[in-house]
C-alpha cells in the first residue's frame, strides 16, 4: 500500500500542460469534457499553458462552460507546467496528467480513477500507444521506440512517464514530492519524479485497461528523432538512479555499476550491427544503432548531462542544447 490511503472529497482534476499546440486541444477537450463525467465527483478539467504569450487562452476560455479552467504559467519549462498543475490542484483528491498530442480511450478516466480508489496507491500510470502520422521505415520501427510499454494491470512499478498518470494529491504532498525545475527544459522530470515517488514509499500501479494514444508527427517518424529519445530516454533513467543514490559513495558505486553495463552492452550492440550490416537487415541495424545511442545516453546521464530537448530561444522555438544537472 501507500504512504497513506487516499483523500476524500475533493474530486478529480484533469490537467492537460500545453506550448503553442493550440490546434491540437479543441479535440482533446471535448473527448476530457465528456469522459469527466464518468466520474464522480465530476472531474475538473484544467488546461496550463506554459507559452508566456498566452496563446492558448482564446481556445480554453470558449470550454469554460463545460468544466474547463485555464491557467497561465509564463515560466519556461515542463517542470514549471506540472508544478503549477499541482498547486492548482492540492484541493483535489487526484491529479491526472494527459500530454496535449495525445486522446484518451473509451472509459480511460474511469478506469484510472477506479484503479486508485481499489488500490489507494500514490500512483497509476496507464500505456500511451502511438498512432503514427507517416509511415516508419523498417530501420525506424527497428529501433522499437514506438513499441510502447505494457503490464499486467496491479503491477508494481519502480518509475513511469506522466503523458499518462494519476498522482494522489495527499500522499505526493506527504511525500515531499514536486517536479524539479532544473529539469524543466531537458525533459526527464516525470522519470525522476516517479522514481523518488517509489524511493520515499509510494506505490505506483500500473492500469493497462486506462490506455491514451499519442499522434505521431511525420517529422518525428525519423531516424534522427529515434535516435535523440533513445539517447534521452536511457539518460533520464541513469540520472534518476544516481540522483536517488545515498551519499557521494552510494552515486560513485551506482555510475561505476551503469558504465560497466553500457561498456559490455555497447560491445553486444556493435557485434549485432556489424551481423545486421552484412545481413542487409533494416530493422536490425535500427536496433542496433538505437540500442547503442541508448547506452551513450545512460553514460552522459550517469554523469549529469543531458540534451536540451525542451529549451527555447527568445522566440520560443525549441531548440537542442546540453544541461548539466548538478548537486547530485
Amino acid at each position: 500500500m501507500g504512504v497513506s490511503g487516499h483523500g476524500t472529497g475533493g474530486g478529480t482534476v484533469v490537467a492537460v500542460l500545453t506550448y503553442r499546440r493550440t490546434q491540437l486541444l479543441p479535440p482533446l477537450l471535448a473527448e476530457l469534457v465528456a469522459q469527466a463525467a464518468t466520474v464522480a465527483p465530476r472531474a475538473e478539467v484544467l488546461v496550463v499553458d506554459n507559452d508566456p504569450d498566452g496563446s492558448a487562452a482564446g481556445v480554453v476560455l470558449r470550454w469554460a462552460g463545460h468544466g474547463v479552467r485555464y491557467a497561465h504559467e509564463p515560466r519556461p519549462g515542463i517542470s514549471a507546467a506540472r508544478n503549477r498543475a499541482l498547486a492548482e490542484a492540492s484541493g483535489a483528491d487526484v491529479l491526472v496528467f494527459i500530454d496535449d498530442d495525445e486522446l484518451p480511450s473509451a472509459g480511460w478516466l474511469a478506469q484510472l480513477v477506479g484503479s486508485w480508489r481499489t488500490w489507494g496507491c500514490a500512483a497509476v500510470a496507464g500505456p500511451v500507444s502511438a498512432r503514427l502520422l507517416a509511415p516508419a521505415s523498417a530501420w525506424v520501427a527497428g529501433t522499437g521506440v514506438f513499441d510502447r510499454r505494457r503490464e499486467v494491470t496491479g503491477a508494481l512499478l519502480g518509475g513511469a512517464g506522466a503523458g499518462n498518470l494519476l498522482l494522489d494529491v495527499r500522499q505526493v504532498r506527504e511525500l515531499g514530492l514536486t517536479f524539479d525545475e532544473r529539469l524543466g527544459l531537458t525533459g526527464g522530470e516525470d522519470t525522476l519524479f516517479t522514481h523518488q515517488l517509489v524511493h520515499r514509499g509510494g506505490e505506483l500501479r500500473w492500469c493497462d485497461e486506462a490506455e491514451a494514444v499519442e499522434s505521431v508527427p511525420a517529422d518525428r517518424v525519423t531516424r534522427a528523432w529515434v535516435l535523440r529519445r533513445c539517447f534521452r530516454s536511457a539518460g533520464s533513467w541513469s540520472r534518476a538512479e544516481v540522483s536517488l543514490a545515498a551519499g557521494a559513495a552510494g552515486r560513485l558505486r551506482t555510475r561505476a555499476g551503469i558504465l560497466a553495463k553500457a561498456a559490455v552492452r555497447v560491445a553486444l550492440a556493435a557485434g549485432a550491427l556489424a551481423v545486421a550490416v552484412a545481413r542487409r537487415d533494416a530493422a536490425a541495424r535500427g536496433a542496433a544503432v538505437g540500442t547503442l545511442a541508448a547506452y551513450a545516453g545512460l553514460v552522459v546521464g550517469a554523469v549529469g548531462f543531458v540534451p536540451g530537448e525542451y529549451a527555447r530561444v527568445a522566440t520560443g522555438t525549441p531548440v537542442e542544447q546540453r544541461s548539466r544537472v548538478s548537486g547530485r
